[in-house]
């Protein structure tokens, strides 16, 4: 993609928030609650949600970020106005990340003189494919042998000092870097968005990435790993000049729009601005400094005690019940891309590899009476995560995970009591017990090339 881009000047990019420190002493109330366990009238009746006021230290509240991320790739024009940028990249072309220094004058002074570390990332944005990331990189590392997802264009960045790919890492880089000296690193990303389609069967719809930056400083035993800053933007990366020709698009698009509809989008900017991650590792305190950053400073009161746990497990209707529709709906998009945990982990075992198992626990039975040996049959079992409790996305994440079609599963059974088949559904899903272990049984259907699947 051969634009030409500018970077803005640092008080068009520097985006300073509100920072309000509150006392802590309830947080985790999601967890405690549990995942999707808990009514909305239940929370509200809850003393935190009571309109009180709270103290708010006034030496905090223009604290700004320490270091922002600049990617010079413009944004696409076809994003609403309240949703997060998207930028196209082509398949290993270089783009600049400027690392700039935004700490004001005093701000992490044991920083001064020394080096920190940041480690780049391409990941998944879409939950569905957060949940089975390592099989999917696996996936493409079989596909692609000897290639890279991300890599660094070492001849074209300034500033990275002992830059490093670890090779049993395809998607991560990392490097040091001094905050008061000019440091901007290209990076290069291999991978497209439709290598991790469901189908690929040509003009498929391509996944979202994010490209992930988190900075460390050294702790006293001089390893980096005491946490400063992370942050993030939403990528596509499609085959070289296609980038180009999807701005192209989504500009042509746009322009067709009458004015009112305009308004409902972005402008397309020559840059990318990376924008702070909410974690589920986030305290309440930071919780409430993402929900300022990010425009959302009406429900901090509201949010006073919510960790970014919390925060990411209120599904779309909590939003909307607690902000209203508007705001809901702009929060919830602002939260459904990134990590959480599933709220439900089962692990899956084909049955034939346990009666290979088996066989070879036999065969080994004797060797094993005599020499003492003491060792088990072992037994590989696969994590399936579940964020929506339904048979069709059990269907979907058992076809995905054997690389099958969903149109190949006629329908799963849970094996119960006497051997009978019941069939799986939404309701039985959702009384799984966390982390359940079944064997996998395979059974043709009677109709069709499709198969019915039976959980033992």
């Amino acid at each position: 993609m051969a634009w030409a881009l500018k970077l803005p000047l640092a008080d068009e990019v520097i985006e300073s928030g509100l920072v309000q420190d509150f006392d802590a002493s309830l947080s985790g109330i999601g967890q405690e609650l549990g995942a999707g366990a808990y009514s909305m009238s239940d929370v509200l009746a809850l003393p935190i949600f009571k309109q009180e006021e709270s103290s708010l230290p006034p030496d905090n509240e223009n604290k700004i970020l320490p270091f922002q991320y600049v990617l010079c790739a413009a944004t696409s024009p076809a994003v609403k106005l309240h949703d997060e940028t998207l930028t196209y990249l082509n398949q290993g072309q270089s783009y600049e990340i400027r690392m700039l220094d935004n700490r004001k004058l005093g701000e992490l002074p044991e920083i001064n003189g020394k080096l920190v570390k940041s480690i780049f990332r391409v990941v998944f944005h879409d939950r569905r494919l957060q949940y089975t990331e390592h099989q999917q990189l696996e996936g493409w590392r079989w596909n692609r042998p000897g290639d890279r997802i991300l890599d660094i264009d070492i001849p074209m960045s300034v500033g990275i000092i002992d830059p490093r790919a670890n090779p049993t890492q395809l998607n991560t880089v990392e490097f040091l870097w001094d905050p008061a000296k000019r440091t901007s690193v290209f990076i290069q990303v291999h991978c497209i968005s439709t290598e991790f389609t469901m189908r690929k069967h040509g003009g498929e719809k391509g996944v979202p990435f994010r490209v992930q930056i988190d900075t460390f400083k050294e702790n006293e035993n001089g390893e980096y790993t005491e946490h400063l800053h992370s942050a993030s933007c939403q990528i596509k990366v499609f085959k070289p000049k296609g980038a180009d020709r999807k701005q192209k698009t989504d500009r042509e698009k746009m322009e067709k729009r009458t004015p009112h509809e305009k308004e409902k989008y972005q402008p397309s900017y020559e840059t990318t601005i990376l924008t702070e991650n909410l974690l589920p590792t986030t305290t309440p305190q930071e919780a409430q400094q993402w929900l300022h950053r990010n425009r959302f400073s009406t429900f901090t009161r509201l949010f006073t005690n919510f960790s970014g746990a919390d925060l990411l497990k209120l599904t779309r209707d909590d939003v909307i019940q607690i902000c209203g529709p508007a705001d809901g709906i702009r929060l919830f998009n602002a939260l459904k891309g990134r990590m959480v945990r599933p709220r439900l982990t089962i692990y899956v075992c084909q049955e034939s590899l346990q009666l290979r198992e088996q066989q070879q626990q036999q065969q080994q039975q004797q060797q094993k009476h005599e020499d003492g040996d003491s060792n088990g049959t072992f037994f590989v079992y696969h994590a399936i995560y579940l964020e929506e409790l339904t048979a069709v996305e059990l269907t979907e994440k058992i076809a995905q995970l054997f690389s099958i079609s969903p149109c190949q599963i006629s329908q799963i059974y849970k094996q119960g009591p006497t051997g009978i088949h019941v069939l799986i559904s939404d309701e039985m899903i959702q009384n799984f017990q966390e982390e359940a272990c079944f064997i996998l049984d395979t059974m043709k259907a009677e109709t069709n090339d499709s198969y019915h699947i039976i959980l033992k």
